[in-house]
C-alpha cells in the first residue's frame, strides 16, 4: 500500500497518465473508429509526443489550458467527422466554444462518441488529482534533445506526403492539431510567395470553360417535353453513394444500402451518377441549382445574399424564368425561413409563394429542433401539391427537407434498427420520400410533371472518395421511355437550370452556365467544386486536380469527376496552384464584380410572432443576416427599425448579437430599448473593419407576447475614406517625429 502511495506521489505517475491521454488514447481511438492509416498513426505520435514533452513537469498555468484544448480538439474532431464526414477547420473550431451550439447540436441522440468523452474526462481528472497529491518539485523539464523525436516524426510524415501522397481522407492522415499547424505553415508560405510575385506581370486566367452555356449536345427528346409542371425535391445532405445505381456505376466499394426504396425509384427514371456538388451549405446549393451559376468556392458571403442586390441576375434564375412563362412558382421547406435570409432570397429568385415551418398544420411525429420531421413534411407537401392541382395554372414547386440535418431526426423504431442516428435518419427519409413518390404516382402527378430529385449538399461518408462532392440527380418525366436509365457524362448543380429550361424548349439566358441533362455531348467539360476544404477541378480531358489546405495540388488520371479510385500523376504548388485559386476567385465575383461597396436589406413586411422565451441564437433568430464577408479597411453601418403590430402592455425585449464564425464578437452595438405599442425601436450604429471579418452574422432575438414587424434591417459596407487613412498615418508619424 505504501509502495502504491509513493508511486502516486512520484512524477512518473503523472507522466504515465499523460502518456495514456496524449498517446495511447488517440492511437486506440483511431483504431476503434476505423481510421487506421499509417500517416494518421504517425501524426498522432508526433503531436502526442510534442505535448508530452511540453507538459511534463510544467506549471498548472500551462498544462491545464493545453489539456482542455487537446480534449476539445480530440472529441470535436471525432464528432464532426462522424456527423458530416470532414475534419474541423478554423471556422468550425469557433462552434466548440459556443455552449448554445454544442447543446443544440447534441440534442436527441447526444454525442456520437460517449466512450471517448468519458475516457478523456477520466484521464484529465486523474492527471489533475495526481498533480495535487504530489509535492511541488523544482526538477528540470525534459531536455530539448527529446524534441528531436517528434520533429523527426513530423519530418517523416512530411516526406511521405511529398513523395508518396495518399488519396485517403484528411482525418485518416492527420491529427487535428497537426492539420491546423500544417495549414498555417502553408498559408505563410503562400503569403510569402504572393508577396515575392506581386510585381510579376500576369493576366487573369481563362474561366470561359466553366461559366459558359453549352447547348450544343444532341437532344434526347425529339421535341419539347410534355409535362406541364416542375417538381424539384431537395433532400438535405444526401450523398450519391446512398443510391445503388450510382454506386454500381462507378464500382464503389461502399457496401451499405441506406436508401433501398429511393434506389428502386432510381431504376425507373434517368439517374445521373457522375453528379458534382459545388460546395457545402444549403443556401449555396440552392443558388447553384436554381440560378445556373457556381456558388462561392470559399466561405465568403453566399451569392444568394448578393443576389438581393442584383435584380437583373435574379430574373434569370429558374423560378423567375418559369414564372415569366406562365407557371406559378412555390418554395416549401421544413425549417424556418428567416435563417440565411431564405425568406427574401427565394422570392428574389422568382418564387411567388415561399413557405417554411409555419405553413404546416399537420402534427409532426417527432419533436425536432430544426423543423418538420421528414414523414410529416412530405405529408404536408402532398397536401400542397393537391392544392396546386386544383387550379388550372401549371406550377413549379421546390421542396427542401431538414430531417437529415445534424443532430438528425428519426423515430425510436428506426434508431433501434440502425447502428447510429445518422443512418436512422437516412432510413426514415428513404421511407418518407418513397411514400411521397408513390402517392404522386397514384394521383397521376407523374403523368404531367417533370420531377427532379437531388440534394442540396453532401454530408459525406468516411472512407469514401469524393463523398463530400458526390451528389445525384434523378429525373422522372412523362417521356421516360425516350430517356436512358443512366445518364453518361459529368454534370452538377450548375446544370439544373439550363436542363429544365431546355426540357421545355424555353430560351436559356446567356448568363446561365452549364450543360443540359437532356442532351448528349461528345466532348468532356470543365467543372469545379469546393468541399471539405479541397478545391477540385476537372479539365474535361481526363485529369482531376485537387488542391488541399496546404496549397498543394495533386493531379489524377480520372475519366470522370466522381470515381472510386484514380491514378496519381504528380503534385505541384506555387504559381500553377495559385492559378486554380484565381479561377475560383473569378467565379466567386460573378454577382459583385469585386465591388467594395455593398448594401443589404434583410427586412420584410411579414409579421413575426414573438414567444415568451427565446434562448437559441439560431432557431430563434428573427433576421437572416448570416455569413457575410466584411472586407478589410471597410466600415459597416447597420440601421434597424422595428414596430409592434400587436403587443401586450409589458412590451417586448429584443437583443442583437454579432458573431464571427458563430462565436460572439464584442462590437459597439447599442442596447435595444423596450419595444411597446407606442414606442418603436429605431437605431443606427457603425463599426470599422480594419481586418476582414468572415462568416460574420447578426442574431436578433426577442421575448414578449405579441407580433412585430421589422421595417428596416439594412447592412451597408463602404471603404474607409482616404482622409481617414491619411490622418491615421499622420498620427503614427507624429509619434515617431513629434511636431515642434
Amino acid at each position: 500500500m505504501r509502495v502504491t502511495c509513493n508511486w502516486l506521489r512520484h512524477p512518473s505517475s503523472t507522466l504515465f497518465i499523460l502518456g495514456l491521454l496524449l498517446l495511447a488514447l488517440p492511437l486506440l481511438s483511431r483504431y476503434t473508429l476505423g481510421w487506421s492509416h499509417g500517416y494518421g498513426y504517425l501524426s498522432d505520435l508526433a503531436i502526442g509526443s510534442v505535448l508530452l514533452i511540453t507538459l511534463h513537469q510544467r506549471t498548472w498555468l500551462l498544462s491545464v489550458p493545453l489539456l482542455v484544448v487537446w480534449c476539445i480538439f480530440t472529441l470535436g474532431n471525432a464528432e464532426l467527422v462522424s456527423a458530416v464526414g470532414r475534419m474541423p477547420g478554423p471556422a468550425d473550431l469557433h462552434y466548440l466554444a459556443d455552449p448554445q451550439f454544442v447543446s443544440h447540436s447534441t440534442q436527441g441522440a447526444g454525442l456520437s462518441q460517449p466512450l471517448m468523452a468519458t475516457a478523456l474526462a477520466v484521464l484529465v481528472a486523474l492527471y489533475l488529482g495526481l498533480r495535487r497529491m504530489q509535492t511541488p518539485r523544482h526538477s528540470a523539464p525534459p531536455a530539448r534533445r527529446w524534441l528531436l523525436l517528434p520533429l523527426s516524426l513530423f519530418a517523416v510524415h512530411g516526406a511521405f506526403q511529398q513523395f508518396k501522397p495518399s488519396e485517403a481522407d484528411q482525418w485518416l492522415q492527420f491529427n487535428l492539431p497537426h492539420k491546423l499547424l500544417a495549414e498555417s505553415a502553408s498559408n505563410g508560405q503562400q503569403y510569402l510567395a504572393d508577396w515575392l510575385a506581386a510585381d510579376e506581370p500576369s493576366s487573369p486566367p481563362d474561366i470561359s470553360g466553366l461559366n459558359q452555356l453549352d447547348l450544343n449536345g444532341t437532344p434526347l427528346l425529339k421535341q419539347a417535353g410534355s409535362a406541364r409542371n416542375v417538381l424539384i425535391i431537395t433532400l438535405e445532405g444526401v450523398t450519391g453513394a446512398y443510391i445503388k445505381g450510382s454506386r454500381q456505376a462507378i464500382g464503389s466499394h461502399y457496401a451499405q444500402d441506406p436508401m433501398p426504396r429511393l434506389s428502386q425509384w432510381a431504376e425507373r427514371g434517368m439517374l445521373t451518377t457522375d453528379y458534382v456538388l459545388h460546395g457545402h451549405q444549403t443556401i449555396r446549393g440552392l443558388y447553384a441549382m436554381l440560378c445556373g451559376d457556381y456558388n462561392k468556392l470559399d466561405t465568403g458571403t453566399p451569392k444568394g445574399v448578393e443576389l438581393l442586390n442584383n435584380r437583373q441576375r435574379s430574373e434569370q434564375c429558374l423560378p423567375a424564368q418559369l414564372r415569366e412563362r406562365g407557371l406559378s412558382t412555390h418554395f416549401l421547406q421544413g425549417a424556418g425561413l428567416r435563417f440565411m435570409a431564405k425568406d427574401q432570397i427565394m422570392p428574389q429568385m422568382g418564387f411567388e409563394q415561399t413557405h417554411g415551418r409555419d405553413w404546416f398544420k399537420n402534427k409532426p411525429y417527432i419533436d425536432f429542433p430544426w423543423g418538420m420531421d421528414d414523414k410529416a413534411y412530405f405529408e404536408g407537401a402532398l397536401t400542397y401539391v393537391q392544392q396546386l392541382r386544383k387550379k388550372q395554372q401549371p406550377w413549379m414547386l421546390t421542396l427542401l427537407t431538414v430531417g437529415t440535418h445534424q443532430p438528425y431526426s428519426a423515430p425510436q423504431v428506426y434508431l433501434d434498427r440502425q447502428p447510429n442516428s445518422k443512418l436512422a435518419a437516412i432510413a426514415y427519409l428513404d421511407d418518407a420520400v418513397a411514400d411521397f413518390l408513390t402517392a404522386l404516382e397514384k394521383q397521376g402527378v407523374l403523368k404531367d410533371t417533370l420531377v427532379i430529385i437531388t440534394s442540396d449538399e453532401s454530408h459525406g461518408l468516411e472512407n469514401v472518395r469524393l463523398a463530400s462532392a458526390w451528389g445525384f440527380n434523378l429525373l422522372l418525366a412523362p417521356e421516360q421511355a425516350q430517356l436512358p436509365a443512366l445518364k453518361q457524362g459529368v454534370y452538377g448543380h450548375v446544370d439544373l437550370t439550363s436542363s429544365v429550361l431546355d426540357y421545355f424548349a424555353f430560351p436559356v439566358p446567356s448568363n446561365i452556365a452549364g450543360r443540359s441533362l437532356l442532351r448528349d455531348y461528345t466532348t468532356g467539360r470543365e467543372i469545379i467544386s469546393y468541399t471539405n476544404g479541397l478545391l477540385r477541378q476537372h479539365d474535361g480531358q481526363g485529369t482531376l486536380t485537387e488542391c488541399d489546405f496546404q496549397s498543394v495540388c495533386r493531379r489524377y488520371a480520372s475519366p470522370g469527376f466522381i470515381t472510386d479510385s484514380a491514378r496519381y500523376l504528380g503534385r505541384f504548388s506555387g504559381k500553377p496552384a495559385r492559378l486554380i485559386s484565381q479561377r475560383a476567385g473569378l467565379l466567386d465575383q460573378s454577382l459583385t464584380s469585386g465591388q467594395a461597396e455593398q448594401h443589404y436589406q434583410f427586412a420584410n413586411t411579414q409579421p413575426i410572432t414573438l414567444t415568451p422565451g427565446a434562448s437559441n441564437d439560431w432557431t430563434d433568430n428573427l433576421v437572416g443576416a448570416q455569413y457575410l464577408t466584411l472586407g478589410k479597411d471597410t466600415q459597416t453601418t447597420v440601421t434597424l427599425k422595428i414596430r409592434a403590430l400587436s403587443m401586450a402592455t409589458p412590451g417586448a425585449t429584443l437583443h442583437l448579437k454579432t458573431k464571427e464564425y458563430d462565436r460572439d464578437v464584442d462590437l459597439p452595438i447599442p442596447e435595444l430599448p423596450l419595444l411597446t405599442r407606442d414606442k418603436p425601436i429605431e437605431i443606427s450604429f457603425t463599426f470599422d473593419n480594419p481586418a476582414a471579418r468572415k462568416a460574420f452574422s447578426f442574431h436578433l432575438t426577442g421575448q414578449g407576447q405579441g407580433a412585430i414587424e421589422i421595417v428596416d434591417f439594412s447592412v451597408s459596407r463602404t471603404p474607409f475614406e482616404s482622409d481617414t487613412k491619411l490622418l491615421a498615418a499622420q498620427e503614427v508619424l507624429d509619434e515617431i517625429v513629434p511636431t515642434p
